[in-house]
């Protein structure tokens, strides 16, 4: 009999990608697929033969077969299907936000450290290859002291399910703030920041936001670095983009323009002594491009093709596809540290606290941007280990 995880993936919309790794994880034993739709679980289950289908999920949860569930359902869902797994003995990953509502993040952290199981709030930014390279520079000395930091999110949600309408872009921070926190090793202390624009009346939705965009400055705990995060969902006109650029004493990285292009790096060269008798001043910088890291080698062989362009041969027999390794590679890093914290028996690198910690950052930030820039504190965490 295996002794491997048997993990439910919960929701295949998003969801579906991650199906095909967990299969491959050699500390994996059985994946089940949980969703409201028959149509979806059937053809995500026979193209990667999961005979166990469930269209409800409070039967995986009363099921002990499942030891952990991975929660890939709409936002709105994170917070209660977080806590009725916790509840049930369950190990937990869940896509950001790790909750809408501080009240919650304070739930589930006490549920948590009740239950004896593993969260992990499955950031993709801090595991895509672009992230891995500045953070290895950073850590190297290469960059120097981070010295400003962008951070941004621009996806234009028009046509979305309808419970996207009016989400406040600041509630779905993580993607852009994480890089700076995880880089710095520390978390917000208080954030000022402002809605920009207004939404048109049919785009407001439930959440009754009225900002499709908001801009925010936050201050650190204990580094005198500021990240600046601009989030973005309705009335932008431009492609969309996700993502930081991070600026160095020594070196920079600069996000690109265009989406999955090589990031910038530049690097400051020394002050030329004749730069004078030419009527410039000021020292220059080298541009040329980030050499990004797969991180590959950090991966069981048996993960390491899903950081790139993968192909999938259907249980069915049907025609072989091609997926694309979406959020630069980072879905099998995410797998493998979500699995490897549960056996190692571990807290996973981006755990309750530092996921209560990124969240809750994006939480305060909306509600000054409602309060006309009023500062707003940021709850801390760190009484509890990361």
């Amino acid at each position: 009999m295996s002794t491997g995880l048997n993990i439910a993936v919960v929701g295949l919309g998003f969801g579906e990608a991650f199906v095909p790794i967990y299969q491959a994880h050699p500390d994996v034993n059985q994946v089940a697929l949980v969703d409201i739709s028959t149509e979806r679980l059937e053809r995500v289950g026979d193209l990667y033969g999961v005979d166990a289908r469930f269209t409800s999920y409070e039967d995986v949860l009363a099921d002990r077969t499942w030891d952990a569930v991975h929660i890939l359902a709409p936002v709105s869902f994170h917070a209660n299907y977080t806590l009725a797994a916790l509840r049930a003995g369950k190990h937990v990953a869940c896509a950001v936000p790790m909750a809408t509502d501080l009240d919650d993040i304070d739930e589930i952290l006490e549920a948590q450290a009740a239950s004896g199981t593993q969260y992990m709030m499955m950031e993709t930014s801090v595991y895509a290859r672009e992230f891995r390279a500045v953070e290895n520079m950073y850590r190297a000395g290469t960059l120097g002291e981070l010295t400003l930091y962008k951070g941004v999110h621009i996806q234009n949600l028009d046509g979305y399910p309808p419970y996207w309408l009016g989400f406040p872009p600041m509630q779905y921070i993580t993607h852009a703030l994480s890089p700076a926190l995880k880089l710095t090793g520390t978390g917000v202390q208080d954030v000022v920041a402002y809605g920009t624009g207004r939404l048109d009346e049919d785009q407001i939705g439930q959440s009754g936001n009225v900002f499709p965009t908001e801009v925010g400055l936050f201050r650190l705990a204990g580094h005198d670095l500021v990240p600046e995060v601009t989030m973005s969902f309705f009335k932008a006109a431009r492609p969309y983009i996700e993502g930081f650029s991070a600026y160095g004493s020594k070196a920079s990285v600069e996000w690109p323009v265009v989406e999955k292009e090589t990031p910038l790096l530049y690097e400051l060269q020394d002050l030329d002594p004749d730069q004078a008798d030419t009527g410039l001043r000021g020292r220059r910088s080298h541009t040329g491009q980030l050499e990004v890291d797969n991180g590959t080698e950090l991966l069981p062989e048996s993960l390491r093709r899903f950081v790139e362009r993968y192909e999938v041969r259907p249980a069915d027999g049907g025609a072989p596809l091609w997926k694309s390794a979406e959020h630069g590679g980072s879905h099998p890093h995410l797998v493998d540290e979500f699995v490897s914290s549960i056996v190692a028996g571990r807290a996973p690198e981006v755990g309750p606290v530092t996921s209560a910690e990124w969240t809750a950052a994006g939480i305060c930030a909306h509600e000054s941007a409602v309060n006309g820039g009023e500062r707003v504190v940021v709850p801390q965490y760190r009484s509890n280990p990361r």
